[in-house]
């Protein structure tokens, strides 16, 4: 599948005039508990030649292409997008780059962009995005003799990257399992969200699911503890001419 996304890649690039910076591998492939039915969730961050910015007029900064029946799904952010986006810490952005299924990569860009990400990082922007996550995605769930599994892990990844933000003063990583073993939450708890990834991983994305009310517990508890935490974290301390003099070198590259 490697060598067929690197195809469409290649094609990409070819069609759009562009060069990709970054195109890895996000969703349930990245965070750790893919379905064996799976789609892969392909995000670019792409560059076009310097002269495509000299204008006054708006362009189209994304791209969206649905290849091999809608299996894989690449879409991306042109790079003055991305650096705006990553002013104000957008969480998709900061998982995409810590990406570990990497299909295509400019190392000296990513290297600098990751440097940028530090600085702007902000808990308050990661943690309302988990937290709005989390809040809206268990409506769907609660009070439901069935729900998807799929979906309940969207909102258990959300609370525990609510909890990493808590207890650390750094971005929450894409790998779930990572993420999960150094928090503070029961041994029980972690074994039994161990165990669905087990579940999931032999179910289709279809799958529909029953029971886990400690979980479900947990879930409420930290929807709850996120909301009042947000008076106490802080936004981020990024340098808007760092991002400008990184856009500039960029382009002239």
């Amino acid at each position: 599948m490697h060598e067929k996304i690197n195809h469409y890649l290649s094609e990409l690039e070819k069609e759009k005039n562009i060069k990709i910076l970054l195109a890895c591998e996000t969703g349930s492939r990245a965070w750790g508990f893919p379905s064996p039915d799976s789609d892969y969730d392909v995000r670019i961050i792409y560059q076009h030649e310097k002269d495509w910015y000299l204008t006054l007029n708006d362009r189209k900064d994304s791209i969206d292409c649905m290849y091999d029946n809608n299996d894989i799904d690449i879409t991306g952010w042109d790079l003055r997008k991305c650096l705006k986006l990553l002013l104000k810490s957008n969480p998709a952005l900061l998982e995409r780059i810590q990406s570990h299924i990497i299909y295509k990569a400019d190392e000296d860009f990513l290297t600098g962009f990751n440097e940028l990400a530090q600085t702007a990082y902000s808990r308050i922007a990661t943690a309302y995005h988990y937290f709005s996550m989390a809040k809206r995605l268990f409506e769907d769930i609660k009070d439901k003799e069935e729900y998807k599994l799929k979906r309940f892990f969207y909102v258990l990844r959300s609370c525990v990257a609510c909890v990493w933000i808590a207890e650390k003063n750094e971005m929450p990583p894409i790998d779930f399992h990572k993420m999960l073993s150094a928090v503070n939450i029961d041994d029980h708890l972690k074994r039994r969200i161990n165990e669905l990834i087990d579940i999931k991983s032999n179910k289709s994305e279809g799958y529909f699911h029953t029971g886990e009310s400690e979980l479900i517990d947990f879930i409420q508890d930290q929807i709850s503890i996120t909301s009042k935490n947000f008076k106490s974290y802080t936004h981020s301390n990024a340098d808007i001419e760092e991002f400008n003099l990184f856009f500039l070198n960029q382009l002239n590259r």
